[in-house]
């Protein structure tokens, strides 16, 4: 007994430290509607400024002042960070929000080991809280009671700031519908940047309470950020006491799962998170989410197949591409034949995303899941390459039948975080189930066929299988089924009405995603040779998001050259520099900026653009003769129709 109530109260320290973070990133997103995947950032931000300071400025005051001091010079960043950079994106979809901070999050992952080094960081113990109190003949910190005390201390603040100031009634109307307060005449540019200003200021304390407890690291953002949304969902998106319930439950969770269930402990969270949306999808204290801004993939200009001279441009490209082997080396080669089956995970995803409308966290899972099944396939069964591509992507398929049947009930956030808890389950049972997988040692001697071996002969492979998969995935876009995914992308209510099924036109898609993305995993285990729990996990699903979203979820195809420019960016930038995070985050930044409709976006506009601009002139030019017709009346066979005609049959056509 006395061992369970110490657990318990160290449950309760650790629930309180998440709250912080959780709160932060619950009020910006009710607010704002911005994901903000910088979230974790701040708090390593914020302990490795308190680090500096409490190091620095010694004693009670050094140390306290310092943990505030740390917190108020985060929050300063972030509100500079709102400014600059948000701002000109609070109109985009949240998917554009998410892949912006996200850029910034491996710009601060560079930033912080140039300033502190690469090396874990011990802080002061806290001046007056060193020692413990005896409960039930057991210590306990006495570091943790104060964390037990403060977080329900923070929860009462923050609702007596929400509830009895002006500002904070502003905030809650603000929550509720953003355009009424605008059109009451309060300024929301400050609004916004005050709530994003308070929300990064507790991450950052956040951050700075953990240096008693915990060595500061540079990998300890995404270590919280993880956590942070699991909480945020749970609690309900916008509701701080939904946040500080969630936390106390997946602290309590993590601190006795250990213990009760050892063996499935890493995924005991995101099963509770599983359970917790599908009963109820906006989580315990959430609300239904309003409207999207923009629909993923509705687009001005409606999309069309290729024309005959573009299909012969396409097959000019892959016939180029398939030269490659004649002009290069062994290591590019196998670069390139790593983009061409990233190129295909894109498209998979792009799929999904573009003419489904579902934004999937998760999406890793069936590409892990395939690469194990190719895996499973060659080192267990013992079967020969060929038969392990056709039979290994099975696995990715039955875990897209499994995980996308629940999926699919819902929508928005809520849909990417169920994917994102799928995911992790998968990936813990792919890292704990040593006796099957490996673990974190991998499966490894997956090696391709002799035919296959070279270089050369597996970029090929690759190239055939990605481009057949990309055109197989387009041919779906303009079937009657992909016709119809795009109804219930674009609005379900009238799809439904004329006979639609939404939920199981949706899970075929889902599935179909689900399997192009197993092949593209069954392809990458052979050129790799191995596969890991790696292969699954949360960054290999963000690496798919960024590559959709540099190309253009406006587009048809756009992903594929997502898959190039950031694969090849990736690759290359590791080879040149140290700071490859800091710089790929630089240009990820400044091309969420610079072209928010990605890359084939930007292209496809500029040529509309210029398509417009030519026909206009065309037109113009075609029209200036009908503007004198006294010095002609002959012309006009007596009439005067012919020359007003013209212009009009000009403006039709």
């Amino acid at each position: 007994m006395e061992f369970i109530v110490v657990q318990f109260l160290t449950g309760l320290a650790s629930a309180a430290s998440l709250f912080l973070v959780a709160s932060g990133l619950s009020i910006i997103f009710g607010v704002t509607r911005i994901v903000n995947f910088a979230h974790g950032a701040f708090y390593m931000l914020g302990a490795y400024v308190a680090y500096t300071l409490t190091e620095r400025f010694e004693g009670f005051f050094g140390f306290w002042g310092g943990i505030v001091a740390a917190a108020l010079v985060v929050a300063a960043v972030g509100a500079l960070l709102e400014i600059v950079l948000l701002r000109r994106i609070y109109r985009a979809p949240e998917l554009f929000q998410l892949l912006a901070t996200f850029g910034v999050t491996l710009m601060v992952q560079d930033l912080v080991v140039m300033i502190w080094g690469p090396e874990d960081l011990v802080g002061p113990r806290a001046p007056g809280l060193r020692g413990a109190v005896d409960i039930l003949g057991l210590a306990v910190p006495t570091y943790d009671l104060f964390l037990i005390v403060l977080g329900p201390l923070v929860l009462g603040g923050l609702w007596i700031l929400f509830h009895r100031t002006r500002w904070g009634v502003l905030v809650r109307a603000a929550t509720q519908d953003r355009d009424m307060v605008a059109a009451l005449g309060v300024n929301q540019t400050w609004l916004f940047t005050s709530v994003f200003a308070l929300g990064i200021f507790l991450a950052g304390l956040g951050g700075a309470l953990q240096i008693p407890r915990n060595a500061v690291t540079h990998l300890m953002d995404l270590s919280i950020i993880v956590e942070v949304f699991v909480v945020v969902v749970i609690g309900g998106l916008g509701s701080v006491l939904g946040a500080f319930i969630a936390a106390v439950l997946v602290s309590e969770l993590n601190a006795f799962g250990i213990l009760i269930f050892p063996k499935i402990s890493i995924v005991l969270v995101f099963l509770v998170m599983a359970c917790v949306l599908i009963v109820r999808p906006w989580g315990l204290l959430g609300r239904p989410e309003g409207p999207a801004r923009q629909p993923a993939g509705l687009s001005i200009r409606p999309w069309q197949p290729m024309s005959q001279n573009q299909r012969l441009v396409m097959l000019a490209v892959v016939v180029a591409a398939g030269f490659a082997p004649f002009v290069t080396g062994d290591y590019a080669l196998t670069v390139l034949a790593e983009i061409a089956v990233f190129a295909l995970f894109a498209a998979s995803l792009h799929f999904l995303m573009t003419v489904g409308g579902l934004a999937s966290f998760g999406h890793a899972a069936y590409f892990g899941l395939g690469a194990y099944g190719a895996a499973f396939a060659t080192t267990m069964f013992g079967m020969p390459m060929i038969g392990s591509l056709l039979l290994g992507p099975l696995l990715g398929v039955a875990g897209a039948i499994l995980f996308g049947w629940f999926c699919v009930r819902l929508s928005g956030v809520y849909f990417a975080m169920l994917t994102l808890a799928f995911a992790q389950i998968a990936w813990s049972i792919a890292f704990q189930w040593v006796e099957v997988t490996g673990g974190d040692n991998g499966i490894l001697g997956v090696w391709p066929a002799s035919w296959a071996a070279s270089p050369a002969a597996f970029y090929w492979l690759a190239l055939a299988v990605s481009v057949a998969g990309i055109v197989a995935l387009r041919v779906l876009v303009f079937s009657p089924f992909g016709y119809a995914l795009r109804a219930t992308r674009d609005s379900a209510l009238r799809s439904e009405a004329i006979g639609i099924d939404r939920s199981r036109v949706q899970w075929a898609a889902f599935v179909i995603a689900g399997t192009f993305a197993g092949i593209a995993g069954a392809l990458f285990a052979f050129l790799k040779g191995s596969v890991f729990p790696d292969n699954l996990a949360i960054p290999m699903s963000v690496d798919g998001l960024v590559m959709v979203l540099l190309g253009g979820i406006e587009t048809v195809s756009g992903a594929v050259v997502g898959a190039i420019v950031y694969k090849a960016l990736a690759i290359w930038l590791v080879s040149q520099t140290d700071l490859s995070k800091l710089v790929l985050g630089a240009i990820i930044v400044l091309l969420v900026v610079a072209f928010p409709k990605g890359i084939v976006g930007f292209a496809e506009d500029l040529l509309a653009r210029r398509r417009a601009k030519a026909d206009d002139g065309g037109a113009a030019a075609r029209t200036t003769p009908a503007k004198a017709p006294a010095k002609a009346p002959a012309a006009t066979s007596g009439s005067g129709a012919a020359p007003i005609a013209a212009p009009k049959m000009e403006a039709a056509r």
